[in-house]
Parts: structure tokens; sequence; C-alpha cells
């Protein structure tokens, strides 16, 4: 089986080609910029590259993309270039040689304004079923990337999954105002609450996902960390987060005032995963039980995956405001 790794010389491009060669896979990886884990550079804009790349290929990880941060620096017609037309490319040349399966990396993002409740209303329990509401140019390209990978497996029988991810890059947030209120580590450890996941448990789920076409044909799943709340927390979770976390979690306030940390007063969201645990398989070893057991120990709570991989960024160039530009 041959499998193709777009967007190689990014975050989870380069974790999946890492993993796939140390499993002694027969993989390949595109992007547009040149890495160690990068066998072909190019576009996959480009219909010619694409048909290319694809020749004798079995599986397609598409993981190539504009993300969030490139929003304030790209026209949207570079969003609709890359999410949609490179898409539909891969789509096409996957259809057209009756590839086994076809896995795309898409973004809770898509979810938008749906993520945030009205003011005083509980907070959101995110779920497959929950309709996006796009509030920007990526969360509204990756919908409709999605959308024609439905179109895909309706009409040409091509079995498509859809990872919808949850943040699992390693940069600093990229609200000014939470990194001036907290630190990065406090931060990311309270988002596996409820809004993060680890890149070796997507990298997993990716794989899980290979596997598991065929017999689903198509399927949406949520990919973040499994969170220890339920839906009668999410009232209080809105208003005070640090009391439902001290019932599940009692252990963390020892660890958390040993380091000046502080869980947030409230949480808007929280990302549920178990469709993508009951259909794919998946298992995800990094939650937040994880991440304070390490903490507690001096160790680092990331997986060795994510550390091999380290911070990337997203731009080639710093900004007035750090490495995210003001839109």
């Amino acid at each position: 089986m041959r499998i193709l790794v777009t967007g190689s010389a990014g975050h989870l491009g380069e974790g999946l080609m890492r993993t796939l060669r140390e499993q002694n896979r027969d993989a390949i990886g595109i992007d547009i910029v040149a890495s160690d884990y990068t066998d072909r550079v190019g576009s996959i804009v480009d219909p010619a590259f694409v048909e290319d790349c694809m020749q004798g290929v079995d599986v397609v990880l598409h993981a190539a993309t504009l993300h969030k941060p490139h929003v304030a620096t790209h026209a949207r017609q570079d969003f609709v270039d890359t999410n949609i037309t490179g898409t539909l490319n891969l789509l096409e040349t996957a259809a057209n040689q009756g590839m086994r399966a076809f896995v795309f990396t898409s973004t809770t993002s898509t979810f938008g304004d749906a993520l945030v409740p009205p003011e005083g209303a509980p907070a959101a329990w995110i779920t497959e079923d929950v309709t996006p509401v796009a509030k920007n140019i990526y969360g509204a390209t990756k919908t409709a990337a999605e959308d024609l990978c439905r179109l895909f497996h309706r009409n040409r029988k091509l079995p498509c999954l859809i990872l919808r991810t949850s943040r699992f890059f390693p940069e600093p947030d990229d609200s000014r105002a939470l990194r001036d209120a907290y630190a990065d580590g406090n931060i990311k450890a309270n988002e596996f609450l409820y809004r993060r996941v680890d890149v070796q448990d997507v990298v997993d789920a990716h794989l899980l996902a290979i596997e598991r076409a065929a017999a689903i044909g198509f399927g949406r799943y949520i990919i973040s960390a499994t969170t220890p709340f339920g839906r009668d927390d999410l009232a209080q979770l809105r208003t005070d987060a640090p009391s439902v976390l001290a019932r599940y979690v009692p252990e963390y306030a020892e660890e958390y005032t040993h380091r000046g940390w502080r869980m947030f007063p409230g949480i808007d969201r929280v990302y549920v995963n178990a469709l993508a645990r009951e259909e794919l398989g998946w298992r995800p070893r990094y939650d937040f039980a994880h991440v304070l057991a390490r903490l507690r120990t001096g160790e680092d709570p990331r997986s060795p995956l994510a550390q091999a991989i380290g911070s990337k960024g997203y731009h080639s160039e710093t900004f007035e405001d750090g490495v995210y530009p003001v839109e």
C-alpha cells in the first residue's frame, strides 16, 4: 500500500511522514516547501503535479491547507485555491484511480460561530451533529472541502473520512490577551480539558482512518483529547470552570498552585470525541490526566513525536504582535 501525504513539511504532515517511515511503510510526502519529509515539491493547485505524484498511490492523507493564521496575510482567493481547488484535484485523481481511502484533515474551526453560545447560555457541547457556522474564509473553505469529500463518496464511491482536529500546534496562543494573562504551558494544559489534542493522537487517528475507511464509507469525526466533563456540567463550566474541574480532578489545584497557574474562569465549548472512539477505535493517550501526571514528575507533557517536530510557525516573518499578524 502506497500512501500520499500532502503538507509533509507542516506539523501534522511531518508527524505522519515520520511515523510512516518508522513503520517502514511506503509513503510519499508532497508540499510547496522543501523539507526532510518532502519527496516532491509542488502545489496541489496544479492538477498535473497532483496526477503525477499520485501514480501508484492507494491512500491519500490530505493534511495540506492554509490555516487560520494565514487569514491576515493571504487573499481569500488563496484559500479557495488551496483548500477547495487543491482538495478537488486530489479527489478527482483519487476517484479516477479507485483508491482505497481518502482521509481529509479538517478542523474544529469549521464550527465557527456555533462554538460561542450567547451571553448567559451554558457552554456548547460540540459533537458532529452541530451545524457549522463559518466566521472566516478558513472555516468556509474547509467546510466546502468537506462537502466535496461527501460528494465524491456519494457519486464516485470513494471512501472518504474527515477528521476535524482541535488545536495541536505548539506555537503560543493567537490571543495576545490570553498570552499576557497566562503562561503558555498553563494555557495548553487547560485546553486539554476541552479543545486540544497531541499530534501523536492525531497521527494515530489518521492511520486508523486508513484501515476503517472502506467499511465506513464516509464519516466526519472530532479529533480532540477526551474531556472529563459531561453535559450536566455545561452551565457551571461557562461561569465557574475551576469548581467543575476540582470535582473531577481535585489534585490539579496543588500542582497549579505550585506553578502559579490558574484554570480559566469559564470555558465556552467542549469538544466531544465519542464518535471517533466508537467508530474508528481511536484511543487518545494524551489528555489532561496525562498532562497533570507528567507535570507532577517534572516531565514534558508532550508526546515524543510532538517534541521531535517542535515549533514551525505559520509565516516566514515575525510581526509587531509576535508570531501572528494583526488582522
